[in-house]
């Protein structure tokens, strides 16, 4: 049986998102010259809408990248051939910052940490007193697992060092709360197919005076594309190093000012309240969170299977039959859980539509359910928050 024709696509992936009607117009519009006094005002507003959403007053920066490019940037412009980096590694993306770091000739110790679950601040503590490391890298929102690191306790430990600290919070930014300058973040990176509502494509990052310092070095430091200094003095002038997307600038630019209209605090308080209506519709079906952090991502939720139902069927069916996009795992977890996004623009009729494809879906694979049960739990979240429309 295939998928209802008449049943829209819904793309509810931990990112890449549905990109709202009006970041698509935008994207649609005219070309423009990416070195024009058109195009620099685009840049110049999108980095003045960027700096609340990273919690910064530091430049803003762009690429024409995936959030790997400037994870792979935000590296080789702080650590040269054979200095030390301390990588948090508690899920997919910590250890895709290792395996970079490694391919660059950087020095790297690995904090292997239970997957869903976060490092002890004490264990990063006692490294940096026992190590000479120029840079402690952590995932901010590890999306493979959902878990959300303690940034500002990670920034108390850090900030008093010579190292410095990179955040990747590609997944987090614009869902969960980043405070950049507050909590000690030296250089942080994000990309825009994630809650910044917009397809994949471009990459941001930001970096503090302490991370400047560290970059200014001159360590035998291979860069040319991803060279920050050059970067920072394009941003300067409202332009990027490299040819611009410029289209995708323009869809980046709408989204920010959509998050600036919605304002902040309530962007993170409607992410904070839809992820909470699903995981509640989750457990109601039988599927417990796997995330046992303290911090629980409001981006990305992580269910677990139960042990005699495949990840990857319930994701399979979910498309073939309601045109539904939801994420399995492609890493240790491959059919052990399910992942949906909860980030950008993204609302509890979504959340409810989810749970019903949910538990039509679970019937269909003969798993017991009571009718409307996921539903209902979440519909009673957001009555109790106050919050229904």
């Amino acid at each position: 049986m295939s998928a209802d024709q008449h049943l829209p696509y819904r793309l509810r992936l931990p990112g890449p998102v549905a990109v709202p009607a009006d970041v698509q117009h935008a994207i649609a519009g005219q070309v423009l010259n990416h070195r024009g006094s058109e195009f620099n005002q685009i840049m110049h507003t999108a980095a003045a809408l960027a700096q609340p959403v990273f919690g910064t007053q530091n430049d803003i920066m762009f690429f024409a990248s995936s959030g790997t490019g400037v994870m792979e940037a935000s590296l080789i412009n702080a650590l040269g051939r054979g200095e030390r980096a301390l990588v948090i590694a508690n899920g997919q993306f910590g250890e895709r910052f290792a395996s970079i770091a490694a391919a660059h000739g950087i020095h790297t110790e690995v904090i292997n940490v239970v997957w869903g679950e976060n490092v002890d601040p004490q264990i990063v503590s006692e490294k940096l007193q026992n190590g000479n490391f120029h840079a402690v890298v952590a995932v901010h929102n590890e999306s493979s697992t959902g878990a959300v690191a303690d940034i500002e306790t990670l920034g108390r430990i850090v900030a008093p060092t010579d190292a410095i600290l990179i955040v990747d919070s590609i997944s987090g930014l614009g869902a969960v709360e980043m405070r950049q300058d507050d909590w000690g973040v030296d250089i942080l990176v994000s990309a825009s197919q994630k809650a910044l509502m917009c397809p994949p494509g471009l990459g941001l990052a930001s970096v503090s005076a302490k991370g400047w310092a560290q970059i200014e070095k001159d360590t035998g430091k291979s860069r040319f594309y991803w060279d920050l200094r050059k970067a920072r003095n394009a941003a300067a002038k409202g332009q990027t190093s490299f040819t611009t997307p410029v289209t995708l600038m323009a869809g980046l630019c709408r989204a920010l000012s959509m998050i600036n209209e919605e304002g902040m605090e309530n962007v993170l308080a409607r992410h904070r309240l839809i992820s909470d209506g699903l995981r509640a519709g989750g457990t109601a079906l039988g599927l417990p969170l796997f995330t046992t952090a303290p911090l629980v991502s409001n981006s990305v939720t992580v269910l677990s299977m139960p042990a005699q139902l495949d990840g990857n069927a319930v994701v399979r069916h979910m498309h073939e039959h309601f045109n539904t996009v939801i994420a399995g795992a492609r890493n240790r977890l491959a059919g052990k859980v399910i992942r949906i996004g909860t980030m950008g623009h993204v609302s509890q009729a979504d959340i409810l539509t989810d749970l019903d494809y949910l538990e039509a879906t679970f019937k269909a694979l003969n798993q017991p359910v009571q009718s409307g049960q996921a539903t209902r739990a979440a519909q009673k979240v957001f009555e109790q928050e106050g919050r229904t429309k």
